[in-house]
């Protein structure tokens, strides 16, 4: 258990001021809360240009390049929709206080099982500055305080989000503390701090959530990468098949869901792989194959494919491509490589289809669409905290639902056991 002397003094008041708020944050009412959401939304509206220029110094002092810069950059449009997501959480359903389960014992016992809020949720993450937002107004709504640690990189675009959130009337002091992100000390305080933190959300890559897991002490709902795989099969629609790869791997190419590998049934690669090889490159993708997929795309700047390649996320415009004889090798493969998190198959035969989706070990498998669709918004969740790709709790996108537990009320008329 983390002790207050083992805490810098920001950082354990911060998460003295979260348990303190998380109780009162508990007994808001559906109406309250939902009050509180939509002025979070126009104050975000109305703050757009503040967030701008605190976003804009942010991408000013980083070094990152590519689709990880991409992933901090804020604009008009994302800004508008993260206002929209809050308008989206306020919509739905409270899940606090549903009735689960309800039964009555032989004895007369009334029991029911209802949903109650987890507390405090800490969350640790990387560049996007929309997690703040997203991860504030889900802890909100499902009655919780929040404790967030984002990336050095996205210091001053947190720092305002969090401001314009803890800006708003009524909102209680504490459900929304934001931890400094200069040193990796208040991340270690956090994943540690079990005295008041109650569970713990990494989002970021593979190195961040390894970490968290490897080092908390405080339970840990982990948010996997994403090295996810497209099949297809020997009776592929062809054209289907192009057009699902194409957006699976170069819509939004920095994110977990999308694609980083290709198998290509033997059957159906000699008239495929070229056709797929020369489209992904004219989308600007770095093509990697093994040797089947080399020689069927000669002449063609495909790079040979490394043991390591299998088993990485890009985040990128990168993808790698390979031939694989049959459906078991192509389940077998992915179920050794892939990190759980979507995985998709492309054919028109059903019995195959039925049979993936059976076999392969992820978090989301998808038949005849892109991998791009594992996401809270598109699930109809709103907002989402995050992709678990771990077993316990939760799986797959989590949102309202998952940022609660439950407890058992029992109701009765003077029962004793004998």
């Amino acid at each position: 258990m983390a002790s207050k002397s083992s805490l810098d003094l920001p950082t354990a008041e911060k998460l003295q001021r979260a348990r303190r708020a998380s109780s009162e944050v508990a007994r808001l009412d559906t109406a309250r809360k939902n009050v509180l959401l939509n002025e979070i939304a126009a104050r975000i509206t109305e703050n757009r240009e503040k967030i701008l220029r605190a976003n804009h110094a942010d991408m000013g002092a980083c070094d990152l390049e590519g689709t990880m810069r991409n992933r901090l950059m804020l604009n008009n449009a994302r800004i508008q929709a993260m206002a929209d997501a809050v308008r989206d959480v306020a919509k739905l359903e409270d899940p606090v206080g549903r009735a689960l389960a309800e039964w009555t014992r032989p004895n007369g016992l009334r029991i029911r099982k209802v949903a109650v809020p987890l507390g405090v949720i800490g969350v640790i993450y990387e560049s996007r500055p929309n997690v703040t937002v997203d991860a504030a107004t889900l802890a909100l709504k499902a009655g919780n305080a929040v404790v967030l640690r984002g990336g050095r990189e996205a210091v001053r675009s947190n720092e305002a989000l969090v401001e314009i959130l803890n800006g708003v009337t009524g909102m209680p002091q504490g459900a929304i503390e934001l931890l400094d992100s200069q040193s990796r000390d208040s991340a270690a305080a956090l994943i540690r701090a079990r005295e008041f933190v109650d569970v713990v959300i990494p989002r970021g890559g593979a190195g961040l959530i390894s970490w968290v897991a490897e080092n908390a002490t405080v339970p840990v709902i982990e948010t996997g990468a994403g090295n996810c795989h497209i099949f297809v099969d020997a009776s592929a629609e062809l054209d289907m098949a192009e057009l699902i790869i194409v957006n699976a791997k170069t819509q939004r190419p920095s994110v977990c869901n999308a694609a980083e590998k290709v198998l290509l049934h033997a059957d159906v690669a000699p008239s495929f792989a070229r056709r797929i090889v020369e489209t992904l490159q004219s989308h600007g993708v770095e093509v990697r194959g093994d040797a089947a997929t080399c020689e069927l795309a000669a002449e063609l700047p495909v790079r040979p494919a490394q043991s390591d390649d299998w088993n990485t996320e890009y985040l990128d415009l990168t993808i790698c491509i390979g031939v694989v004889k049959n459906v078991d090798i192509a389940i077998e493969h992915i179920n050794r490589h892939s990190t759980h998190h979507s995985d998709a198959i492309i054919t028109s035969d059903e019995k195959r289809a039925q049979e993936f989706l059976q076999r392969v070990d992820s978090a989301a498998v998808y038949w005849n669409a892109s991998t791009r669709f594992t996401d809270g918004g598109e699930f109809g969740f709103g907002a989402e905290m995050g992709i678990s790709t771990q077993k316990l709790h939760c799986r797959g996108p989590f949102a309202l639902a998952e940022l609660t537990s439950t407890k058992f009320e029992i109701i009765g008329q003077g029962q004793i056991r004998p």
